[in-house]
């Protein structure tokens, strides 16, 4: 087990680092390309420091092995997959980096191959007149091959970087970079090929190109050994792709033999693989979407699934797969559907949606995935704001809610809580999530009071809108709930839910009754820490309570009596 990790480990490594030379080579030629844009002797001024960078005895060879392996390991995945079905943009890159060879033989033959061959000096000049000169078609390939190249490298990074935490800074910059480079190589191509086709008509200057090139007397011979070349490489490629379709076919008819396992998923799906294909594998076989941001490989943890029946039959995770697990924090019975290669069937539930972005890759606080904690919840809803939105155009009533609810986040926030969600005109709030159960009540206590310093300032605010200043009621209450990322897509939030929960909401409406600001359980009371014997006590009865509880009542929210500091 441990030869098999780390040969993966070697494999992964020698596919990016010979994709980050390969695209560091071709971000420098591009760049070169670029300078036609200014003018011919840019362009042949930048193509001798590429070339001082590129051409020589230590990193040449370096290129071309990172080529050939870059290609190869392409070709040794496919070979090792239990299927051809795979995300669209994982398609894509193996699509064009199995078509690169042919796509760029002619151009790597017609440059660096007669120069070590022939000792051709290939000058742009010749290249471009090899590519524009000879056959638009020479072109056109070019061209092609650098979009594929290229869009190939950046697919590649951009999978890599996005499970780095600082990427998202960059990423607008890094976008604009590579849509503009390759624009501006083309584009410094395409002028240079005007300029000199132009100067071809000075015989001087079109002799002194000619000879500057070295080249020999019969070109035929040259013409012949690149074309062959591309032939070659061609049919090779041919080769290759049947050979992997070839293998894939066999390996389906073999397997029809096996015994199958099957995968069962939520809501009665079930799908049936062969031994050695993983629970990705068997989603993709199946069509069921399954989040895999890193296409698989065993790196960004959001195709995991709990197992709910077999787990007792499954091998432990290797060192790989517990490593990327315990990032996450991941808890009993969860496990990569990348890596998990059942001998048995088993049923499984993905814990994350099929629109999981790299973000949920990344290690979380633990009550995330759903904790009982002991907290203070604050509910606040606004007095007779209905009667206000009945005499208000929608824009002015919509105006007036946003700058209430900009001006109640700004206390919650500001006083350590969390937003949890708002209601209508009403608000929930989180307080002691993370700080625990004394500093979360004396957060409520205080997001409370600068609650109603916010209500005093939107009231001066909209004084020429409203005929009554707004007025609002604030019910706090603590105790254990439940908390946890609840929702579906992009309407998942940090919520909480449970008793304590439903009592703090009606603590807030009870405040009309009370004719009150703020109303406060006497739990939160004496877990805040905080002397509240000389205010305001009741006893209420609460629904779905079998006994009166006793409260704290204030008329104005300010009136806490927080100690002095």
């Amino acid at each position: 087990m441990r030869n098999k990790l780390k040969g993966q480990a070697i494999i992964t490594r020698l596919r990016l680092i010979s994709g980050c030379i390969l695209f560091a080579f071709l971000v420098t030629h591009l760049l070169n390309h670029s300078l036609g844009l200014i003018s011919l002797e840019a362009l042949e001024a930048g193509r001798r420091i590429f070339l001082g960078l590129w051409r020589n005895p230590v990193l040449e060879p370096i290129i071309l092995i990172s080529f050939l392996t870059h290609v190869a390991l392409t070709i040794v995945a496919l070979l090792r997959r239990h299927s051809l079905k795979m995300p669209l943009w994982e398609a894509v890159q193996v699509i064009f980096a199995l078509s690169m060879p042919a796509l760029l033989v002619g151009h790597i033959a017609g440059t660096g191959g007669v120069h070590n061959v022939f000792q051709v000096n290939d000058t742009y000049v010749f290249t471009i007149l090899n590519n524009w000169g000879s056959s638009w078609g020479n072109g056109v390939a070019l061209v092609a091959g650098l979009i594929v190249i290229w869009t190939h490298g950046v697919l590649g990074l951009h999978f890599w970087l996005r499970l780095k935490p600082d990427y998202s800074r960059y990423r607008p910059v890094l976008y604009a970079f590579c849509i503009i480079l390759p624009a501006a190589a083309i584009a410094g191509f395409v002028a240079s090929a005007r300029e000199i086709s132009v100067l071809m008509s000075d015989d001087e200057w079109r002799n002194g190109e000619f000879e500057k090139m070295n080249l020999p007397s019969d070109i035929s011979v040259v013409v012949d050994w690149v074309r062959g070349l591309m032939e070659s490489t061609w049919t090779a490629e041919l080769v290759l792709i049947g050979i992997i379709l070839l293998v894939h076919l066999l390996r389906h008819v073999n397997n029809k033999r096996r015994k199958h396992i099957e995968i069962s998923y939520p809501n009665g799906k079930a799908v049936s693989i062969e031994p050695g294909a993983s629970v990705l594998d068997a989603s993709r076989l199946g069509g069921i979407p399954h989040a895999s941001v890193c296409g698989g490989r065993g790196r960004c943890s959001t195709c995991r699934v709990r197992v709910i029946q077999g787990l007792e039959d499954l091998a432990d995770a290797d060192e790989a797969e517990r490593k990327v697990l315990d990032r996450v924090g991941a808890g009993d019975g969860v496990r990569l559907a990348c890596q998990l290669k059942p001998s048995n069937s088993i049923s499984v539930v993905p814990m994350l949606p099929p629109t999981a972005e790299p973000k949920d890759g990344f290690r979380r606080p633990k009550y995330l995935q759903g904790t009982e904690r002991e907290i203070a919840i604050l509910f606040a809803d606004l007095r007779s704001f209905t009667k206000f939105s009945e005499s208000k155009l929608p824009f002015d009533v919509v105006f007036a809610l946003n700058q209430y609810f900009r001006f109640m986040g700004a206390a919650v926030e500001d006083s350590g809580g969390h937003l949890d969600k708002f209601i209508g005109d009403g608000i929930m709030a989180l307080f002691g999530v993370e700080s625990g159960l004394e500093k979360g009540c004396q957060e409520a206590l205080h997001a409370a009071s600068a609650m109603a310093d916010a209500l005093d300032a939107l009231n001066e605010q909209l004084k020429d809108d409203l005929e009554e200043p707004l007025r609002m009621g604030i019910g706090i209450h603590s105790g254990a709930a439940i908390v946890g990322e609840m929702g579906y897509r992009r309407a998942v939030s940090v919520t909480a839910i449970g008793d304590v929960v439903n009592t703090a909401s009606r603590l807030e409406t009870a405040t009309k009754e009370h004719g009150a600001q703020l109303i406060i359980s006497e739990d939160l009371a004496r877990a805040s820490g905080y002397d509240f014997a000389n205010i305001r006590q009741e006893m209420i009865t609460v629904r779905g309570k079998s006994e009166p509880m006793p409260i704290h009542v204030f008329d104005d929210a300010r009136d806490i009596p927080f100690p002095a500091s």
